[in-house]
């Protein structure tokens, strides 16, 4: 969840629910925010979730809690207004984490980093991971302005829809919230371009691993389209040109890849992560935000790839390519990608 000049938010602990219920905290990605400030988790791991290969300070546990063992089935939510080839975009992402026949470098290449993480009994996380029943939601029903608990209210009206409700799977299923150009979601641009978590039965019902992805074109795409756009503030840089020809959706890709990684090895936030405190958990996307290559670290994304066209990626799919961040490799302790010119 997070790119850029990484802040991290607490994930709420259920025990803490009614203290701290307008606090919960995201998964996010590297991203050049304006108040770049050092934050108590860049003094504990330093540069090392920043850089390519640095590995020394940083203390990636297993915490005994379940992981995605099973096939992943991802319900995706439209809110708000969608273009058509907007959403082929998406699902071509989502369709190609499981493809066996895209050309190398691939997004599978990408998530076999994933499948390395087990539960209790030595399961890994499934290979699979399909997209599910989609939902629209084109009417804005909980209006264009999200609060984190509104949000978790969208999910409850498309769960419990009197046609074609989605279904109901908290054991192998993730819900996928995407909100469109013209919706701003709490704490959206300044402090966050996606988040993951869980829903809590006393809104939904059930609890259901979640995440949130807005579309940042009209709001901020310096900050959550970078490196397809880059800020003011940053004066003589050049955006990157995007592998499908949509900023605003190209860099959704990777802070959904961000959250799904996350959501899959720590979907009730207490399986994989780094720190000694729960509500500030750090996972295995957060280690490697803003990296996309080799040599990635800071603002510099890495070794990338140009198309023909012009355009920059680091991952094929399914008739696509895509420009999709690193994720942390416990097994080596380093950020690894399909990409990575020493594979």
């Amino acid at each position: 969840m997070r790119l850029g000049c990484p802040r991290r938010y607490p994930a709420l602990r259920p025990l803490t629910l009614v203290t701290t219920l307008f606090f919960i905290s995201p998964v996010i990605g590297w991203r050049p925010w304006p108040h770049n400030k050092t934050n108590a988790h860049d003094l504990v791991f330093g540069d090392s979730k920043k850089f390519e290969g640095s590995s020394e300070f940083v203390r990636l546990r297993y915490h005994m809690g379940p992981v995605l063992t099973a096939n992943i089935t991802v319900h995706t939510i439209w809110y708000g207004t969608w273009e058509r080839n907007q959403k082929k975009i998406i699902r071509a992402f989502i369709n190609s984490i499981s493809a066996v026949d895209s050309k190398h470098p691939s997004v599978s290449g990408w998530w076999k980093t994933v499948q390395l993480y087990t539960d209790q009994t030595g399961a890994n996380i499934s290979r699979t991971v399909r997209l599910g029943m989609e939902k629209n939601d084109r009417f804005y029903s909980h209006g264009k302005s999200l609060t984190r608990l509104s949000i978790q209210s969208v999910i409850k009206s498309a769960v419990t829809a009197k046609s074609r409700p989605l279904p109901l799977n908290p054991q192998s299923g993730l819900y996928l919230l995407l909100t469109s150009a013209d919706v701003y979601v709490q704490d959206f641009c300044g402090q966050v371009c996606g988040f993951h978590y869980f829903t809590f039965p006393s809104i939904v019902g059930y609890t259901l691993p979640y995440a949130w992805v807005g579309n940042s074109a009209k709001l901020c795409p310096g900050v959550c389209a970078y490196p397809f756009a880059v800020p003011n503030y940053i004066p003589g840089l050049k955006p990157l040109k995007s592998p499908n020809g949509d900023v605003g959706v190209d860099g959704m890709v990777s802070v959904i890849a961000h959250e799904i990684a996350e959501l899959a090895t720590n979907p009730l936030v207490n399986a994989w992560y780094a720190g000694q405190d729960p509500s500030f958990p750090v996972e295995i996307a957060d280690l490697c935000e803003g990296i996309y290559g080799t040599g990635g670290g800071g603002s510099y994304t890495g070794q990338l790839f140009n198309g023909e066209d012009g355009t920059t990626f680091n991952m094929n799919g399914i008739r696509r390519r895509f420009l999709v961040q690193w994720v942390w490799n416990h097994v080596v302790s380093y950020c690894t990608g399909p990409n990575a010119l020493d594979q």
